[in-house]
């Protein structure tokens, strides 16, 4: 059985999770430096690093890279995604590399424990996303509150 929510998606219920399950993935193709203006503007960090050559390669990078908050928010969209937005109760995550421009980025999460002892079912997903390479960029953990029945 699975919750609908409002905005007309389908949401997990405890008994539906199974360790091992996996979530359906978020893939930005080809992120661009667009995507780093924008993510800019949104959080108003505009660390001259992510939008300008200049300055990132006369620190010995080859160009400009993404926030690393931009790829732990395209993290979280796989999880509010899949278990709603007031779901998420810890999110973790470790920045391990660079997010540069024409990388293809795969978000992905796979359940890993499920406590069902408190008044809310808690499930435990691992986290990850890697670029086309299978190069891995953000590695993390999170606990969703799922209903139970």
């Amino acid at each position: 059985m699975v919750t609908e929510s409002k905005t007309g998606s389908t949401k997990p219920r405890l008994a539906d999770l199974s360790v091992g399950d996996e979530a359906p993935p978020v893939v930005l193709e080809n992120i661009s430096r667009t995507n780093f203006v924008r993510y800019a503007g949104a959080s108003g960090d505009f660390n001259p690093m992510h939008h300008d050559d200049t300055v990132a390669t006369s620190v010995g990078n080859p160009s400009v890279f993404g926030h690393g908050m931009l790829t732990a928010g395209l993290m979280g969209r796989v999880l509010t995604d899949w278990f709603g937005p007031t779901a998420l109760r810890k999110f973790q995550v470790r920045f391990s590399k660079q997010v540069w421009p024409g990388e293809t980025l795969t978000c992905s999460a796979t359940v890993t424990a499920i406590d069902d002892r408190g008044d809310e079912g808690l499930v435990d997903v691992d986290c990850e996303v890697a670029n086309q390479d299978g190069e891995v960029k953000l590695t993390g953990t999170a606990t969703a509150a799922v209903p139970k029945g």
